[in-house]
């Protein structure tokens, strides 16, 4: 099973529509998905939005594994927040690193989906992070998934998440100003549209496999269509 998005929702994310995660979540407007994670922090007032010409470029575009040169190009659509991508990341994800990527047989590629903020604010700290520790927050997000996304509270989930970006070795400071830049916020948004529109993703997680698309598979499955396509 995955999460489904709305019919008609990516080409009003932008501009006036509203996100859904699956058919029964409750919907997220667009100013619920990039408002700034500030409002529910109370980050310190003298904390300022950056404007665009202050995003790193470092920060925005794919996170990657593997070679660039392996004969299997593989990009993951997932979400933070959603407890299907949890389940692959822990299921599958780990021997398909062990036995394809690591081997130099797929070169992966992660995209993020944002179905709501806490997703957007998860993505935001991870890139801050760091290219080198990225992976690093992907996978204590999925496994803590249950732990700092359970509350009502969209200040705890903040809190939730800036600890783990305390853990991983940034300073206050550097998880309030990277959560308070409305810019970058809004071109990680921009980003994922434009991918999810590109690639007709419909939900997560969902794979693109050398230009086609895929739904959610075991790791039999897809050691199965992998070896396939390494066969011819």
């Amino acid at each position: 099973m995955i999460l489904k998005i709305a019919s008609g929702a990516l080409a009003l994310a932008l501009i006036a529509g509203t996100l859904w995660w699956s058919n029964t979540r409750p919907e997220t407007t667009q100013g619920q998905l990039l408002g700034s994670a500030s409002a529910e922090t109370a980050a310190p007032a003298t904390t300022e939005p950056t404007d665009a010409a202050a995003i790193d470029p470092a920060l925005l575009g794919d996170r990657t594994l593997g070679d660039p040169n392996a004969p299997i190009k593989l990009t993951e659509y997932a979400s933070f927040t959603c407890p299907h991508c949890a389940n692959f990341n822990k299921d599958v994800f780990h021997d398909l690193k062990k036995n394809y990527i690591d081997t130099g047989k797929v070169f992966y590629t992660y995209r993020e989906v944002y179905f709501d903020r806490f997703g957007l604010w998860a993505g935001m700290i991870a890139r801050c992070g760091g290219a080198d520790r990225y992976f690093g927050f992907v996978e204590t997000y999925y496994s803590t998934r249950d732990t700092w996304l359970n509350s009502d509270d969209p200040a705890a989930i903040a809190d939730n998440l800036k600890r783990i970006g305390r853990t991983a070795g940034m300073t206050n400071e550097a998880v309030d100003a990277c959560l308070n830049n409305d810019a970058f916020a809004q071109a990680l948004v921009t980003d994922f549209q434009a991918n999810m529109t590109a690639d007709k993703i419909e939900g997560t997680p969902s794979f693109i496999i050398d230009g086609e698309k895929f739904s959610n598979m075991s790791y039999a499955e897809f050691a199965k269509l992998l070896d396939a396509k390494l066969a011819n």
